[in-house]
């Protein structure tokens, strides 16, 4: 699995949807919709405070580490 993103999540809790979302943190709804759907292979720093002022929230409320089950 490795690091997850719960972007979704934490929109939810917060009543926001991705159009909101997007003007307040100013960046495009794809590359949202990238993030929310845990597809992104990177997130900036500044994209990924941006989306915590918005949200009131921290890093960790947004992005989680699962560690991979090894194999049998």
């Amino acid at each position: 699995m490795g690091i997850i993103i719960n972007l979704d999540v934490v929109m939810a809790r917060r009543k926001i949807g991705l159009t909101e979302l997007s003007r307040k943190v100013d960046i495009t709804m794809a590359n949202l919709s990238v993030l929310k759907n845990n597809k992104a292979k990177a997130i900036r720093f500044s994209t990924l405070e941006a989306i915590c002022q918005a949200l009131d929230c921290q890093p960790g409320d947004i992005i989680t580490y699962v560690k991979e089950e090894e194999p049998s």
